[in-house]
């Protein structure tokens, strides 16, 4: 090993977030349509039969499959597939903000229109219903947040005699923020809450 082939492989290194090539990737849609009082946000309700997350109120999205384009090519596709719509029905498809989440994900988030709501048919394996919120109730109610704390647990053959502080080493804590917006009867929480929060922000610039 010498200079120049330490040089060479720095140049040739792309960036990236540490620790990323272990994450899962999303892909989820904003879904926003034009009703007759104004602008809505379009939900869905996880399928009962699903394993994860049964009956949760979330967007359309889900992993990035190895065939798919890029992210945005992705959420499109699961839009597409959940909603029973063609490409044509989805428009001005506009990205927001990644997020990486604590538990092993990195999250694409887009925006887009859908024309010819009237068209959708939620596919009955994933989507146990639909319902829209009209997007002036999240620009006048802000959600509420409430915060998770994280116990820090090290395994029982911890090397805690190479640390300084041993067992009483001062671990950091950690918390997460969980948002909440509620509406009539129902609780939109967790990544979607989070995902709509930013979108929101966004608009009220």
């Amino acid at each position: 090993m010498n200079f120049e082939s330490i040089q060479s492989k720095l140049i040739s290194h792309a960036p990236s977030i540490l620790g990323s090539d272990k994450f899962s990737r999303y892909a989820v849609m904003v879904p926003l349509i034009q009703k007759e009082d104004g602008i809505h946000v379009l939900f869905e309700v996880r399928s009962l039969h699903l394993r994860r997350q049964p009956g949760e109120i979330c967007f359309p999205g889900g992993r990035i499959d190895p065939q798919d384009i890029d992210e945005k090519s992705a959420a499109i596709r699961e839009t597409m597939e959940e909603l029973g719509i063609c490409r044509a029905n989805l428009s001005d498809v506009y990205p927001l903000d990644f997020m990486i989440s604590p538990f092993g994900m990195m999250i694409y988030p887009f925006v887009a229109i859908i024309k010819s709501p009237e068209k959708i048919q939620p596919n009955p394996g994933e989507v146990g219903e639909i319902f829209t919120v009209p997007l002036t109730y999240f620009i006048e109610n802000a959600p509420d947040i409430y915060n998770i704390h994280f116990k820090v647990e090290p395994e029982d053959n911890f090397p805690f005699d190479l640390i300084v502080g041993g067992e009483n080493y001062n671990w950091r804590t950690r918390a997460l923020d969980e948002y909440f917006y509620l509406y009539e009867e129902k609780a939109i929480w967790g990544l979607t809450a989070k995902i709509l929060s930013h979108f929101i922000e966004l608009m009220k610039q």
